[in-house]
């Protein structure tokens, strides 16, 4: 079955179903990946093999495959690894070849076995993605450095497969990958034709592409879909704070130009950087406040800012993010308790503030049209809101 058409079945059943403690980052290879939350280390050397395992039975394995690795036979090509891969797990699943950012990369559907110590076979289940690392990566000579990682589980699990799909779009191969959309979002919803787009409220139009709105909101719902196994577990606040991440980081690139768009428009010569966040933020003011309460209730930022309607959280983060790429400090606060989100800009002046990483963050009020600062008292008790700053 062609593997494109597989995974949309997958996650259109995962929409239909009922439904480590921070991004990990390798100095000697460059490269970043963001699990969900309550991933462990398991095995590996922690230098160019890694295991995790999930206490509700996933598993992620990832290889760097690297001329200087005595262990593995290097690879003259990706697909001469895929294949490699295929042939020593006796994988029964199909590869599809796709252009992630300029480059080739694979992804596997995986079908396999691992066998216990009394020889009976475990029929296995996921997926897998191969990459290029940057050329230099690690100072190795030779072909460019591979990497190789699995997300799997018991084949009669398919409730992990919203894990699987999350780790591995977590995966961002070089540096200049950790703004950009993730690999699996890239294969299942290609860019192809850049369109104009107007700007809410300010007369402006920005670049971006056709596709841009309906896979940033995929994204969001796959990763509510997860985030919603967490509701009642210990760790709910570190798996919020990835669901936020995982959008900031999908959204970064396409709204590149919407935010130097907006920067141009309402960031005049002479403008502080208080008063440029004032200005966005009366601007996101004006948005329609908008709710669903059957889904993620967050609209994709793309749509936000080209149809100017949002929740409060989609409407901190739009703001926020402006303001990142202004080169402003800035990141969202959000409360279960309140129900409700907010911004956070490191600006000088009076106003409430959040204290976080040594920083002193304004708050601000995306929903109300009250100046930044501002806070109603009845949700000013601080132990009831969580920050989280796009770094």
């Amino acid at each position: 079955m062609n593997v494109k058409k597989l995974f949309s079945r997958v996650i259109l059943a995962l929409l239909c179903a009922p439904v480590f403690a921070g991004p990990l980052y390798s100095p000697t290879w460059a490269f970043a990946i963001d699990l969900p939350a309550g991933y462990e280390l398991s095995g590996g050397n922690g230098i160019d093999r890694f295991a995790f395992e999930h206490p509700q039975g996933a598993y992620f394995a990832l290889v760097v495959y690297h001329a200087g690795d005595g262990r593995h036979s290097t690879h003259a090509s990706l697909g001469a690894l895929v294949q490699d891969t295929q042939r020593r797990l006796n994988n029964s699943g199909g590869a599809e070849s796709f252009m992630y950012r300029g480059r080739q990369a694979f992804v596997i559907e995986l079908a396999f076995s691992l066998f216990d110590d009394s020889g009976r076979a475990n029929p296995m289940s996921g997926w897998a993605i191969a990459l290029e690392l940057g050329a230099t990566a690690g100072g190795a000579s030779g072909p460019p450095p591979k990497l190789l990682a699995m997300a799997y589980g018991p084949e009669d699990r398919e409730d992990l497969v919203a894990f699987h799909l999350s780790a591995l779009n977590s995966i961002a191969a070089k540096t200049q990958d950790r703004l950009a959309p993730g690999p699996i979002t890239e294969f299942l919803y290609p860019r192809h034709t850049q369109i104009t787009a107007p700007i809410f409220g300010l007369g402006i139009y920005a670049r971006i592409f056709q596709e841009d709105a309906g896979a940033a909101q995929a994204l969001i719902d796959r990763e509510f879909l997860l985030l919603t196994r967490y509701l009642a577990a210990p760790n709910w606040q570190e798996a919020w704070r990835r669901f936020y991440r995982a959008i900031h980081r999908d959204s970064f690139y396409r709204l590149s130009d919407i935010a130097l768009q907006v920067e141009r428009t309402l960031n005049a010569p002479g403008t502080g950087s208080r008063e440029f966040a004032e200005r966005v933020l009366r601007w996101v003011q004006t948005f329609t406040y908008e709710r669903d309460f059957e889904g993620s209730d967050f609209v994709n930022l793309v749509s936000a800012v080209t149809e100017g309607r949002g929740d409060c959280d989609s409407r901190a983060m739009l703001w926020a993010m402006i303001l990142r790429q202004a080169d402003i400090p800035s990141g969202i606060m959000v409360s279960r308790h309140y129900s409700h989100a907010m911004g956070l800009a490191d600006v000088p002046g009076p106003g409430a503030r959040m204290e976080m990483n040594g920083q002193s963050f304004l708050v601000a009020e995306t929903t109300a049209r009250v100046p930044i600062g501002l806070i109603e008292q009845e949700l000013s008790v601080i132990d009831h809101w969580m920050g989280i700053i796009f770094e």
